[in-house]
C-alpha cells in the first residue's frame, strides 16, 4: 500500500470561533472608531501600538511568539544622469519628486548606456520610476523623429492588476508630456474595438507573459512597426517567474527577441524585484541575454514590526484524537476585525480563493455587531473574478473607501496601495521572496508598517514561528527555472516556427536540449523540415500547445445552473479538486453546491445553497520509476534523483461541520485518473536500518508515511516552492526498488526543478525535517509536525516517533557537506 501526499490544493475548515472576538472588537470601537483613512501627513498610531492594541485581548499575548523589529533607515539622493530629457526630469518632479535615489539614478545610467539592468531593491524603494526615466525619455525621443512612429516599449506584468495600475501611474507621470507617451493595456480584458488602436498608435503596451505568447507573437505581421522599434522591455515583480510558469516565460521572451531580430530591433531589457536571491544570474536565465544587477537599496524606510502570531490549541481533537488548533482563516478574520474597529487600513493575505471569501465573510459578520456602516469597507479580493469586479475592488482600495481586504496573491505584487498600514499573512506564504513581497504591501508611503505572520497548524509554519532566524536572518531563495524541461521547450519550438521557420542558428537561442527534440516534434508530425528550416505542419494556432501556467487543459467555467451567469473560472488541474460534483464553493460571500462538472466542455454548474458543512475532495496515488538519473549512498541507504510517472485519481469527497470539523459522511466520484511525468528525489532503507532503527513491520508504513508529509512541509525552505507544488508518496515495499521507499516529486509535468534542489540539499533538508518532527509537544503526531490537510490517505497510518528513529538512522549515513 502506497501513502501519499498530492500536489492538489485543500481548503482549510472553519473551526470554532472566538467567543470572546466581538466583545473585544466593541470595546475597541468605544475608543477607536473608524472613518476615513488618515491623511498623509497626518499622525497615525504607530506599529508596535497597534500591535499592543492587538494584543490586548483575552490570551493574545501569548500567541505572539517573536516580534521582529526593523528601524527606520534615512534615504540617499542622487542626480538623474545628463541624458535624462529636461522634460522628464520636469514631469518627474511635478509628481513631486525632486531627486532620485541613488540605485534609481545608477540603473537608468545602465539603461541609457543600452545595458540590461535588474532593479533587486526593496518593496516601495521607488523601481518603477528607475526603469520609467530611461523609457519616457525614449519613447519622447521617438516621437521627435521624422520616421513616424519612432520609438516603443513593451511593459510585462504577471497579472493583469498590476499591469493596470502601472498604466494609471505613467499616464500620470507622463501627462506634461503631452501625446508623446501613449501608453494601453492589452490583455484579456481589452475590449474588440480598441485592440487595432493599440496596435497602431500606442507607443507603451502593458500587457502579460500569457498575451505575449497567445496574442502578440503569433500575430507579429500586424505589431510589426511596433517590434521594428522596439527600444525597451521592462519584466515587472520579475521574480514570479519561477518553476514550470518561469520556463515558459523564458522561451516567450526567446521568441520575442528572435521576432525583434527579423524586424531589426535589439531591445534592452529592464527587471524589477523587490524579492531576489541572485538577481543577475537569475535575470540572464529568464532572458537569455547578460544582465547587470542594481542591489543597494538607497530608499528611506519607515519602521516595521513584524510579528509571528501562533493561534491557541482548541478543544477539540483531530484525526487520530490530535491536539487541534484554532484556524489561521479564524484568527485572520478576528485580527482584521479588530484593525477595521481602529481604522487601520489593512489587507489580509490568504492562500486559497475559498480562505479569502471566508475571511472577509466572518469579519463583515463581527464588524455589523460593532457598526452597522463598517461591513460595507470590507470585501474579498481573488483570482476568477470577473475583470468589472477586479477593478472595482482595486479602485475602491486604492482610493481609502475599503478599510480591509481579504486577498489572494493576485494583489501580492506591485499594485500601489500606498497608504495601507498593516498587512496580516494568513498562513506561511512558501516561500521567504512572497513572505517579504507581501508584508512590504504596507508602509509604502513611507509610513511605520506592522505585518503578522498567523501561522497555520501545519509543519512548516509551526517550525517558523519557533524559529524566526530561518525567516529574518536568511536570504530570499534563489529562483529555480528549467528552460530545458522538453515539456516546456517542445511547444515553444512548434509556436517559434509557426511564426517564423525555424533554423539552426535559431536554435542556440533556445539552449542545448532544443537540438535533440527536433527529430521527435518530426516523427509527431508537428513540424516539418523543407531545406534549411522547420516549419509549422498543423492548421490550428501552435501557442495553443504551451499553457504558460502550468495548469494544462482550458480553465473550467463556472455557471449558475438557473440563470447561466458566468461566476468565474478555475484552473482545468484544480477542477477536480475544487468543483467536483457535490463540492461547495464560494463567491462573492455567496455560497454554491456544484450540480456537475462536466470535463468534456469545461464547464462547473452550480446552484445557490446555505449547507452546513465544507468539502474536501480524497485521492489515490502511485507512482512508478522511469530513469535514476544520479544516486548517491548514504551507508546503507540511497539517495537518488530521476524521472517518475505518477498516476492519480480524485475518488471521494468528505463533507465536514463548519464549526468543527467533524466528518459528516464520504461520497464516491467517478472522475478519470491523471498521468503526470516528472522529476522526483527518492530515498530508500535496508532491513538492517530498520531493525537499528527499532522500525518493526507494524510502524513501518506510518513510519515512512510520517517522514513523508514532514519532509514536504519543511522542503519550501529550501527550494522555491511551496508544499502545493510538490507532491510524495511512501511506500514500505517500492515494486521498482525492492525495498522502503519515499517519494517527493514535482507538481508539473517534466519537472520544475523543485525535487532537484532538495536532491542537492538533502542532508540540511531532512535534518530539519527531523528536528521538526522531535520539537513538536504533540503526543502522537499533529497538523503541527506529520498530518497534513492534503492527504489522500486521511493521514493513516502515521507513526510518529517511529519517522524520527528512521530520519535519524537515515541521516546516520549521510556524507558530510
Amino acid at each position: 500500500m502506497a501513502f501519499n501526499h498530492l500536489s492538489a490544493g485543500a481548503h482549510d475548515a472553519l473551526r470554532p470561533l472566538s467567543p470572546t472576538a466581538v466583545t473585544h472588537s466593541v470595546a475597541m470601537a468605544k475608543t477607536h472608531r473608524p472613518g476615513r483613512p488618515t491623511a498623509p501627513g497626518d499622525l497615525r498610531p504607530t506599529p508596535g501600538t497597534v500591535l499592543d492594541r492587538l494584543a490586548q485581548g483575552p490570551g493574545r499575548a501569548a500567541r505572539i511568539t517573536h516580534t521582529e523589529h526593523l528601524p527606520p533607515r534615512a534615504g540617499r539622493h542622487a542626480v538623474w544622469p545628463d541624458r535624462i530629457r529636461t522634460d522628464v526630469v520636469a514631469a518627474i518632479r511635478a509628481a513631486g519628486i525632486e531627486h532620485p535615489w541613488e540605485h534609481q539614478a545608477a540603473a537608468a545610467e545602465h539603461a541609457l548606456d543600452g545595458e540590461s539592468v535588474v532593479v533587486a531593491t526593496g518593496t516601495a524603494s521607488g523601481k518603477s520610476l528607475a526603469y520609467l526615466a530611461p523609457v519616457l525619455t525614449a519613447l519622447a525621443d521617438g516621437a521627435e523623429a521624422p520616421n513616424g512612429r519612432g520609438t516603443t516599449a513593451l511593459y510585462l506584468a504577471p497579472t493583469k492588476a498590476l499591469a493596470a495600475d502601472q498604466r494609471r501611474a505613467v499616464r500620470e507621470l507622463a501627462a506634461p508630456l503631452g501625446n508623446a507617451v501613449r501608453p494601453a493595456v492589452y490583455d484579456g480584458d481589452t475590449p474588440v474595438e480598441e485592440r487595432e488602436w493599440v496596435r497602431q498608435y500606442a507607443n507603451y503596451v502593458l500587457t502579460n507573459p500569457d498575451m505575449l505568447h497567445r496574442g502578440i507573437l503569433p500575430a507579429h505581421p500586424r505589431w510589426s512597426s511596433f517590434l521594428r522599434a522596439l527600444r525597451y522591455v521592462v519584466i515587472d515583480e520579475c521574480h514570479t517567474y519561477r518553476g514550470v510558469f518561469g520556463s515558459h516565460v523564458a522561451h516567450v521572451l526567446r521568441r520575442l527577441r528572435r521576432l525583434c531580430a527579423r524586424y531589426g530591433a535589439d531591445p534592452v531589457f529592464l527587471l524589477a524585484s523587490a524579492t531576489a536571491s541572485d538577481p543577475a544570474g537569475t535575470a540572464s536565465r529568464l532572458t537569455g541575454v547578460p544582465v547587470t544587477e542594481v542591489v543597494d537599496d538607497a530608499s528611506p524606510r519607515g519602521e516595521v514590526v513584524f510579528a509571528l502570531w501562533e493561534p491557541p490549541l482548541t478543544e477539540l481533537t483531530g484525526e487520530k484524537g490530535a491536539p487541534v488548533r484554532r484556524t489561521a482563516t479564524a484568527e485572520t478574520a478576528d485580527l482584521l476585525t479588530d484593525l477595521v474597529v481602529q481604522g487601520v487600513r489593512t489587507v489580509a493575505f490568504v492562500r486559497s480563493r475559498r480562505g479569502a471569501e471566508l475571511i472577509a465573510l466572518i469579519t463583515q459578520e463581527r464588524l455589523a455587531a460593532v457598526d452597522r456602516t463598517l461591513p460595507g469597507r470590507v470585501a474579498a479580493y481573488r483570482g476568477g473574478y470577473l475583470p468589472e469586479e477586479r477593478r472595482a475592488l482595486e479602485r475602491a482600495l486604492h482610493s481609502g473607501e475599503l478599510l480591509g481586504l481579504a486577498a489572494t496573491t493576485a494583489l501580492e505584487l506591485g499594485v500601489d496601495v500606498s497608504g495601507l498600514d498593516a498587512v496580516l499573512i494568513t498562513g506561511y506564504p512558501g516561500t521567504r521572496a512572497s513572505l517579504w513581497q507581501q508584508a512590504g504591501r504596507a508602509g509604502r508611503a513611507g509610513q511605520g508598517a506592522l505585518a503578522v505572520l498567523v501561522a497555520r497548524d501545519d509543519p512548516l509554519d509551526t517550525y517558523l514561528v519557533h524559529h524566526p532566524e530561518a525567516l529574518f536572518r536568511r536570504p530570499v531563495e534563489a529562483t529555480v527555472l528549467d528552460p530545458d524541461n522538453p515539456y516546456v521547450l517542445a511547444p515553444h519550438l512548434c509556436a517559434a516556427a509557426a511564426e517564423l521557420p525555424l533554423t539552426e542558428p535559431d536554435l542556440a537561442l533556445f539552449g542545448p536540449a532544443a537540438h535533440d527534440l527536433l527529430p521527435q516534434l518530426e516523427s509527431a508530425k508537428l513540424l516539418r523540415r523543407r531545406a534549411t528550416a522547420w516549419h509549422w505542419t498543423r492548421r490550428e494556432r501552435a501557442a495553443d500547445l504551451a499553457d504558460i501556467r502550468g495548469g494544462g487543459g482550458r480553465p473550467v467555467q463556472i455557471v449558475e445552473a438557473d440563470t447561466g451567469r458566468l461566476l468565474g473560472t478555475v484552473d482545468e488541474a484544480a477542477s477536480h479538486t475544487a468543483v467536483h460534483d457535490g463540492a461547495v464553493h464560494l463567491h462573492q460571500g455567496r455560497t454554491y453546491l456544484v450540480r456537475h462538472l462536466d470535463l468534456g466542455d469545461s464547464v462547473a454548474l452550480v446552484e445557490e445553497a446555505d449547507p452546513p458543512f465544507s468539502t474536501t475532495a480524497r485521492d489515490t496515488t502511485s507512482i512508478a520509476i522511469l530513469d535514476t538519473e544520479t544516486e548517491i549512498p548514504w551507508g546503507d541507504a540511497r539517495l537518488c534523483y530521476g524521472s517518475v510517472e505518477v498516476t492519480n485519481q480524485v475518488v471521494s469527497y468528505l463533507r465536514r461541520k463548519l464549526l468543527t470539523g467533524e466528518v459528516l459522511g464520504e461520497t464516491k466520484l467517478d472522475l478519470p485518473p491523471r498521468t503526470l511525468r516528472t522529476r522526483a528525489v527518492w530515498w530508500t532503507v535496508t532491513e538492517d536500518q530498520l531493525d537499528a532503527a527499532r522500525i518493526i513491520p507494524e510502524i513501518l508504513g506510518g513510519s515512512l508515511h510520517a517522514a513523508e508529509h514532514a519532509s514536504i512541509g519543511l522542503l519550501p525552505l529550501f527550494a522555491t516552492c511551496d508544499r502545493w507544488d510538490i507532491g510524495g508518496v511512501s511506500v514500505p515495499l517500492h515494486p521498482d526498488t525492492l525495498l522502503p521507499t519515499v517519494f517527493v516529486y514535482d507538481g508539473h509535468q517534466g519537472g520544475a526543478g523543485f525535487a532537484e534542489r532538495a536532491f542537492h540539499t538533502a542532508r540540511t533538508w531532512l535534518t530539519a525535517t527531523r528536528d521538526a518532527i522531535a520539537a513538536c509537544e504533540c503526543e502522537d503526531g499533529c497538523p503541527s509536525c506529520i498530518q497534513s490537510p492534503k492527504c489522500g490517505n486521511g493521514n493513516d497510518p502515521l507513526h510518529k516517533r517511529g519517522a524520527v528513529r528512521l530520519l535519524t538512522r537515515l541521516l546516520a549515513g549521510a556524507p558530510e557537506g
